[in-house]
């Protein structure tokens, strides 16, 4: 029996990394004798994987020769497989199910933004594993659940599906039930508002109200609403340099090259009420006046690997259609790094402004940088709350 070699390749893109694509497959010259079946731990090639390719989005740069060392050592390992028997066929088919994903189900009495933003909070610790679909997820949300019958089919379902429950539910007496629902029903279950309410409502000395955010007894239309609601349309309105005019007005100015994220960060920070507008910086021309009259804590900048960014702009060329010639001046490396250059003089002269490193970083972590250290100037922190190097 010849054994065969797979060569795979990790294309990498800015916050998007692809599953491995088999490029060709190879007959190894040499025949192989076969070894005694045995289960080989999983993972850990995808593992491997994953790391190379977030040193690669963050411009770091990889010890080849341990990575060489590693993948001789799981070629060597899965280049002889066995013959298949029937035993075989049985676990590809299992593999097959496990592939379609596991189900987590989560309940909510009220909109279930809580517990949609905890789960996929938690299951960023598991990206090396659900980007080559190792551990496949369905994550399934119920919001609205406000009556017992309701919830016990909702448990019942997940018995039936061997899902994983995670409720958010703010009545203790919803709480209960679901957890005794759960154990009466063999379902895994975790109570993710709970602990948290108990302690604070330790910590005041007050008892919580019991009622979901949203309900008819709570008032959504508050002042903070009405303040989200202001911030966007001001985001919106000052987007890529607009109406330079009204930047005393913004809380958060943010200024970087093309494709550094500017927009979707300002629309994210607009979104928790910061009023942000952006500033493009484009070699050839001057900066508005005003950025610089207004008051320089609340102004930051946003810079990029230039080979991230190479990448991001042949993308956006591609899908907007641009010629040759303009993809060329838009995405070519040298006027890539020459921009980055420019930018990097105007960060130079303006010392007060904090510089981000965006490569690699999720939007909502550049967010929390930012915001930590409009805390830390507004609180004149005598030693922040975080490095200086961002």
């Amino acid at each position: 029996m010849l054994g065969y070699k797979m060569i795979t390749m990790a294309f990498v893109y800015p916050q998007t990394l692809t599953r491995p694509t088999a490029i060709s497959c190879l007959p190894d010259e040499t025949p192989a004798t076969d070894p005694p079946a045995r289960k080989l731990p999983r993972g850990s090639s995808q593992l491997n994987r994953w790391s190379m390719a977030r040193s690669l989005r963050s411009g770091r740069r990889l010890d080849w020769s341990a990575q060489r060392k590693d993948s001789a050592a799981t070629n060597t390992v899965s280049l002889i497989q066995p013959a298949i028997s029937s035993d075989d066929e049985e676990v590809g088919e299992d593999d097959g199910d496990m592939s379609a994903g596991k189900a987590i189900y989560m309940v909510s009495d009220g909109t279930g933004w809580t517990a949609e933003h905890s789960v996929n909070a938690a299951l960023g610790q598991f990206e090396y594993c659900l980007v080559d679909r190792g551990c496949a997820v369905n994550t399934q949300l119920f919001s609205g659940v406000e009556d017992v019958d309701r919830l016990i089919e909702i448990i019942k379902q997940a018995a039936e599906e061997g899902a994983l429950v995670l409720y958010t539910l703010v009545d203790p007496s919803m709480a209960e039930a679901a957890k005794h629902g759960c154990q009466l029903w063999g379902v895994p279950s975790a109570d993710i508002l709970s602990p948290t309410t108990e302690a604070i409502a330790t910590h005041l000395g007050v008892a919580p109200s019991g009622i979901p955010r949203g309900a008819p007894g709570r008032n959504p239309l508050s002042k903070e609403y009405f303040k989200r609601i202001e911030a966007i349309d001001f985001t919106i309105k000052q987007d890529d340099g607009a109406l330079p005019q009204n930047l005393n007005r913004a809380n958060i100015v943010l200024v970087g090259v093309s494709r550094t994220g500017k927009t979707p960060l300002s629309i994210y920070l607009a979104q928790k009420g910061y009023k942000v507008a952006n500033i493009p910086i484009v070699m050839g021309v001057d900066l508005p006046k005003t950025l610089f009259e207004i008051n320089q804590d609340k102004v930051f900048g946003l810079t990029i690997n230039p080979v991230v960014l190479q990448t991001i702009r042949k993308a956006r060329a591609k899908s907007l259609g641009f010629s040759n010639q303009m993809e060329s001046n838009y995405s070519d490396m040298e006027h890539v790094r020459q921009e980055i250059e420019f930018a990097n003089r105007i960060f130079a002269q303006n010392p007060v402004w904090p510089v981000i490193e965006v490569t690699g970083k999720a939007i909502e972590e550049t967010a929390a940088v930012i915001l930590r250290i409009l805390h830390d100037r507004k609180k004149k922190c005598s030693m922040p709350s975080i490095s200086k190097r961002y």
